[in-house]
């Protein structure tokens, strides 16, 4: 049985592959049950607190362009259909599918942990992402607003970061991204996929639309923050063909950079994005699929550095070389100034300088 979509990206539950114990639900016993049923078809958000005792997570990717990441959510409500963090559930005994969307977990004290982490006598200041993996302005921001908090201890101590975001609600704190852009320590990228409402709407149902997060460039622009354009994912045969009108618009809208990558499907991402495709554009499906699997040598997804983030493949230099044509065409082609860590000020020493004034 096919359960409704509205409002969800994943309408199905991939079986964790690191539990023993799988559930399916008993549609003969349940069929007749239509408040059961409408329960099931749109399930409410869950807010569960995360007891995690640090914030800041550090990677050694050779092709991830930070060491150091802040999420202050795991699990994301804006329903991404494509979204390579779903698996990441499966670690807490969840699913990749609905449940990586209707239960989120709040990390209540990542501001004083971040606060912690920035006070240690060893750190050596350097870029920390926001949204390393799930996005620090989904939903559940706008009611805990641990974000914003988080900003604004990087704020009083000019520690530069990086923010990855497809949600307008960026724009609520430019008091404080002002502040840190006052010393080119914040760089925000929106991330956007399409120009087409319709097909935002259904591949990221609780996202900003496409039309908001180009205001959102602006904004951010005429702020003095710098802004990049994320286009992320390339998916072939759904989106590819408007990558020069993406960057084009976002360019207009005072983006000064931007980089793509391409999609990709990790395990059960793979069963969500297809379930999810055959629903909402099965016309496109076996199209689609080809395309994926001529940027993968035949496969769904390559996990190699390197190659995860651009695939193989004439599919995959093609969308390559329109993306360098078209950063060249906007001047994008040009080396990105690092943001300033030598502002750097511990929780501390800051606190106390804000008091003198």
């Amino acid at each position: 049985m096919v359960l409704p979509a509205k409002g969800r990206g994943a309408t199905i539950q991939p079986a964790n592959p690191y539990l023993r114990v799988e559930v399916e639900p008993d549609w003969e016993h349940v069929a007749d049950d239509a408040d059961y049923l409408r329960r099931l078809g749109r399930p409410p958000t869950e807010y569960l607190p995360d007891e995690s005792q640090s914030v800041i997570a550090e990677n050694n990717s050779p092709d991830i362009g930070f060491r150091y990441s802040l999420n202050p959510y795991r699990g994301c409500a804006h329903g991404c259909a494509y979204c390579y963090a779903r698996p990441t559930h499966e670690y807490l005994g969840l699913s990749a599918g609905r449940d990586f969307e209707t239960k989120v977990f709040v990390k209540y004290r990542a501001a004083e942990l971040f606060r912690a982490w920035l006070a240690r006598p060893n750190w050596q200041p350097e870029v920390i992402a926001f949204s390393g993996v799930t996005d620090c302005y989904q939903p559940a921001e706008r009611k805990f607003r641990i974000t914003r908090d988080c900003i604004a201890v990087a704020a009083e101590c000019r520690q530069p970061i990086g923010i990855v975001t497809k949600n307008a609600l960026v724009t609520r704190d430019l008091d404080l991204l002002t502040q840190l852009a006052d010393r080119h320590a914040v760089r925000v990228c929106m991330s956007i996929t399409t120009l087409d409402p319709q097909l935002a709407r259904v591949m990221e149902p609780r996202t900003s639309s496409p039309e908001a997060r180009l205001r959102t460039i602006r904004t951010l622009t005429d702020a003095g923050i710098s802004t990049h354009l994320m286009l992320a994912p390339v998916i072939p045969g759904l989106n590819d063909s408007e990558m020069p009108a993406i960057m084009s618009a976002a360019h207009e809208a005072g983006a000064t950079s931007g980089a793509f990558t391409l999609l990709r499907l990790p395990t059960t991402v793979r069963e969500v994005f297809f379930d999810w495709l055959f629903r909402t554009y099965p016309g496109r499906y076996r199209r689609v699929e080809t395309l994926i699997r001529a940027t993968r040598g035949g496969r769904l997804n390559q996990s190699k550095f390197g190659l995860r983030h651009r695939g193989t493949g004439p599919m995959a230099e093609l969308v390559a070389t329109t993306f360098k044509v078209w950063s060249k065409k906007l001047g994008w082609d040009k080396p990105v100034r690092p943001l300033n860590c030598d502002a750097f000020l511990p929780p501390r020493a800051a606190s106390g300088q804000l008091r003198l004034f």
